[in-house]
């Protein structure tokens, strides 16, 4: 088979597992024809060969959803899964100090990839999960990485628009760049019902030791909670694990 062939291919079963999200973990052949484009035979073959690969399971119903064998490689990334070692017993530090939602995200594209989570029973209800995606703009996480990822990155956010989540969600460039401006000065944010109404989160960013902002640790508790005691407890543990990542 031709170069070109083969990345065609390998180009078409990335759209297919592109296709699953958190809200629609579980697809058939003919919605995943339709949110690929691709002609429903394609998607048959791709979806018997992802299957034999363990890329791809299939449900009772015929539906199909993401198998293991993704996982397994997906651990080995050692943006996420060495940075999440480093960071769990500082996540975990702060669990027990606020036993509420904490968070641990990088950047991937112009969203805030959720690779870890605490989350206590009873916490607060929040939209992200651990392995989900947020829009930078909208979370705390989020904006730590939107404040130190660049002019090029914010001129992209922009561009893309900021979608408003709730009221109180950023959703002007003004506001947005003497946000960004603000979290640059001291160094965390704050964030009181941007993506969730009747939560507050406070973040702060994880760095290597050459300045460039990796992660970001996120806490989320009810709006009504005080916010001064969790900036010193989440930048505490953000510098923890700022030295130990590589």
């Amino acid at each position: 088979m031709a170069d070109g062939d083969e990345r065609s291919m390998l180009g078409r079963a990335f759209l297919l597992l592109g296709s699953f999200t958190s809200d629609r973990p579980r697809l058939a052949q003919s919605e995943l024809s339709r949110r690929t484009g691709l002609p429903l035979p394609t998607v048959h073959r791709l979806c018997r060969q992802l299957m034999a690969h363990g890329a791809l399971e299939r449900t009772d119903d015929g539906s199909y959803e993401i198998g293991v064998q993704l996982w397994e490689l997906g651990s080995l990334a050692p943006r996420a899964h060495g940075l999440r070692q480093v960071a769990l017993p500082y996540l975990e530090d702060l669990y027990e100090a606020t036993r509420e939602n904490v968070q641990l995200v990088v950047r991937e594209g112009l969203e805030a990839l959720y690779i870890e989570r605490l989350s206590a029973r009873g916490a607060v209800t929040v939209v992200g999960r651990a392995g989900g995606r947020l829009p930078l703009h909208a979370s705390s996480g989020g904006l730590i990485l939107l404040a130190f990822g660049g002019g090029e990155l914010l001129d992209a956010v922009l561009a893309a628009g900021l979608e408003r989540f709730t009221p109180a969600t950023i959703t002007t460039e003004h506001r947005l760049r003497s946000t960004l401006d603000d979290i640059r000065r001291t160094g965390w944010v704050m964030c009181r019902e941007h993506l969730n109404v009747g939560t507050l989160a406070v973040a702060a960013p994880v760095s290597r030791s050459t300045g460039e902002v990796v992660a970001a640790v996120s806490v989320v508790v009810p709006a009504e909670k005080d916010p001064a005691p969790l900036i010193p407890a989440v930048r505490a543990a953000a510098r923890g694990i700022s030295r130990g990542v590589a």
